[in-house]
């Protein structure tokens, strides 16, 4: 399993800023959070990291990138390797169903921001997500989100589950190898890779939920995705590490939201910059109304994720899913500023 690192060093103990100071003692200062691979929905996270924000909590913060899908990260987290994973909120459902607690502890993303699209060559044939029937779809990984929703779009439009043929490709330059080299023929992706492949002229977008309208057409409404969760282990243990952390997210959550595409694309790590810096800047554009700006949850919403994910996984259509134990907004109300 190939992994990268980023490291978001913090302050000695003895130098923690007067805000952190003030707030709830750090239990665990040495925090590892973990992401499946980079996609546009994870932005709070590179934006924490580049301004600071875990070092002002007198957190020293490793980054994991798995360059996989989302469920490599839970693995992880599942498997003790790391202590938070930025992750898509279906997982704390399907967790529970399993009989593993795991909580969502602030929310980053309002709507999905994920796109469905067929190859530029193949638009003629396929026009909807109907005519994906028989074809290869990729999606970031298996037992990922990307495969939780291509199915459910799938099944709405009238799809039965063998009807598709799920390819794992990644999400970044993996997906847009794949695209390139017709390894698939439509995909469940994100961006940047969807502008850097709609710039490059290689997909025809069937569904669209990088904005509201979208989400609601494809979802029937606001579909929470993006979150920051760990286990409900870990969260009782530290809970003034976990408070730390998300004061930090919180602040990001803001950040996004004053700040222009230009200072955005700028103030990015490296490691974070898909395709060229125009290309990335103007995604950033269109990324905001993914991102809430407080970062709390609404159950309603939660509901909705939730039957979703029950449409077409009969575990979870069969089992009672108490939602209330899959977030808490206790951490978000009680961040600086909330």
């Amino acid at each position: 399993m190939r992994r990268r690192t980023l490291l978001a060093t913090g302050l000695l103990s003895g130098l923690v800023p007067f805000q952190a100071s003030r707030a709830q003692a750090v239990e665990k200062r040495d925090v590892s959070v973990s992401i499946g691979s980079w996609i546009i929905q994870y932005l709070p996270l590179p934006v924490a990291v580049a301004q600071g924000y875990f070092k002002d909590e007198g957190l020293n913060v490793t980054v994991n990138n798995f360059d996989a899908g989302g469920s490599k990260a839970l693995q992880a987290l599942l498997g003790g390797s790391t202590d938070m994973v930025v992750g898509f909120f279906d997982h704390t459902i399907q967790m529970q169903v399993q009989g593993k607690q795991i909580r969502a502890v602030i929310l980053l993303n309002q709507i999905p921001g994920i796109v469905v699209a067929a190859r530029k060559d193949l638009a003629g044939e396929i026009r909807s997500v109907a005519d994906l029937k028989g074809r290869r779809v990729g999606i970031t990984a298996l037992g990922s989100s990307s495969e939780f929703q291509v199915r459910y779009m799938a099944a709405r439009a009238g799809l039965k589950p063998d009807d598709l043929t799920l390819i794992p490709i990644g999400s970044d330059a993996t997906a847009i190898a794949a695209v390139e080299h017709k390894a698939v023929d439509a995909l469940n992706g994100n961006d940047p890779a969807i502008t850097v492949m709609q710039q490059r002229g290689l997909i025809d977008i069937l569904v669209d939920a990088r904005t509201t309208e979208g989400a609601d057409k494809a979802f029937g409404g606001k579909y929470p995705t993006s979150v920051l969760y760990s286990t409900e282990t870990f969260i009782q243990q530290n809970p003034g590490t976990v408070q730390h952390v998300v004061n930090a997210f919180a602040r990001s959550l803001r950040c996004i939201h004053d700040s222009t595409p230009e200072q955005l694309a700028t103030m990015m790590p490296k490691e974070f910059v898909v395709g060229d810096m125009a290309t990335f800047t103007s995604v950033l554009g269109h990324a905001k109304p993914v991102f809430p700006i407080s970062g709390r949850f609404n159950e309603a919403d939660l509901l909705r994720a939730k039957d979703v994910v029950a449409s077409f996984n009969p575990k979870v259509g069969a089992a009672t899913v108490d939602i209330g134990r899959t977030y808490t907004n206790r951490f978000v109300d009680a961040a600086p500023g909330a």
